[in-house]
């Protein structure tokens, strides 16, 4: 896709600093991007967290942002450690965030970075609050919940009703709760937007970390409510169709997302027979390149499979039940169908100037696989995405797998 004019005018610079201050040691390169719509993102590789946190409290100064988006590899750094150093040199800086299963960079995909998203208080007002203990958490404590932080943002505005208000939110990846939560925020949400991701641990499936405002936990989720002036659009956009082949669970563990048999037989061995692969070869890949999708209000959504335990049986990132009935999905070409909905976002804002983007960390895995990362992180590179590598994605009421969901942002001048 040809670069818009919009898309061109943000503002890039490189910065240079010692870790941890030490000017005899070796080199820190944090990445800096400003947009034209006001957001700001810092990026690095490196594994300091005060030089990182530094760095996104001079940025908060110079732009005066008032709250910050933070997405994290636990592979580099350690989720206690970055809150710590956040609270220590950015403590009048609210923030919120979650570990990941790799990142969305201005330079594309990458692994193993922190990232950081800071929003401007001239125009972007944000709250947020943190539900601990989803296990044991009633729906309706969370509906609640969202409703009151409803009226923090009002009070925030002055009173004001907004229809230009959007909500994320980022869930452990782990807990099991993903649908149950999904929903019941999008009740507390009345006509608001909601989108968001799944916290991931670079497909380890052990611990999922979110972070908020200093604290740091797992089994939890994080909801944060904007209200802005730039025009925004929510989109979501996946890649594949679905055949005529149905797989009906007819053994499962609900409670844990296990399937243990699909048309009553070993749920592995029939679903490798489904796609045509030997069972003793499937992997994440071989889920990534064939999933299997579920028809709800007329339309299909993926269930992706995580993996397969000894005895054949197959754990979901999305919840399933007995008598579900799926359907082995047909992929369609990602960089297509992906740039064929940025398109069509572009179009519908007048120009995309960056994005927000919620990746399943399974496209990354099928991009890979097909060959097409390269080409995939290209896109996301022009189209100004940055965002991270999900356990699943939140779109309005949805819990979904192998999906891009993201917020575009239109430039501020046509918001003028």
């Amino acid at each position: 896709m040809p670069s818009s004019p919009a898309r061109q005018k943000h503002l890039k610079s490189r910065a240079q600093e010692g870790v941890g201050g030490n000017a005899g040691g070796p080199p820190l390169t944090s990445s800096r991007t400003r947009y034209a719509c006001g957001l700001s993102a810092l990026t690095t590789d490196q594994p300091d967290p005060d030089v990182f946190a530094r760095a996104v409290a001079a940025e908060a100064a110079a732009i005066n942002a008032g709250f910050a988006l933070v997405f994290f590899s636990q592979s580099l750094i350690e989720a206690g450690a970055l809150s710590r150093a956040l609270s220590a040199h950015a403590p009048c800086l609210h923030h919120a965030g979650c570990s990941t299963a790799g990142e969305i960079t201005p330079q594309g995909l990458e692994e193993g970075h922190m990232l950081a998203m800071l929003l401007p208080s001239a125009s972007f007002t944000a709250v947020s609050t943190m539900i601990d203990n989803l296990s044991t958490s009633g729906m309706d404590r969370i509906t609640e919940e969202v409703e009151a932080l409803r009226r923090t943002l009002r009070a925030r505005l002055g009173g004001e009703q907004t229809s230009n208000t959007f909500a994320l939110c980022f869930i452990d990846g782990l807990s099991y709760a993903e649908e149950a939560v999904s929903s019941a925020i999008h009740w507390g949400l009345d006509d608001i937007p909601l989108l968001g991701g799944s916290a991931g641990d670079d497909l380890k499936f052990e611990t999922t970390r979110l972070i908020s405002n200093g604290r740091v936990t797992s089994d939890s989720a994080i909801i944060v409510l904007v209200a802005t002036e730039i025009p925004f659009h929510v989109f979501k956009t996946d890649n594949f169709v679905p055949t005529d082949e149905k797989l009906v669970v007819t053994a499962s563990d609900p409670d844990h997302r296990v399937v243990r048999e699909f048309n009553a037989t070993n749920a592995a061995e029939e679903y490798a027979a489904s796609v045509g692969i030997l069972p003793q070869t499937l992997t994440p890949l071989s889920f990534a390149s064939h999933p299997v999708v579920v028809k709800v209000g007329g339309e299909y959504y993926c269930r992706s499979i995580q993996k397969m335990h000894a005895d054949g049986s197959l754990s979901f990132f999305c919840a399933i039940d007995d008598g579900v009935v799926l359907s082995i999905a047909q992929p369609k070409d990602m960089v297509d169908a992906t740039r064929a909905a940025l398109r069509e976002v572009e179009e519908r804002l007048g120009g995309i100037d960056m994005i927000l983007g919620f990746d399943c960390v399974l496209r990354r895995l099928d991009a890979r696989n097909r060959q097409v990362f390269r080409d995939i992180s290209e896109l996301y590179r022009i189209n100004n995405v940055i965002g991270f590598g999900t356990y699943g994605e939140q779109y309005r009421s949805m819990h979904l797998n192998q999906t891009f969901t993201g917020i575009a942002f239109g430039d501020r001048q046509a918001a003028e």
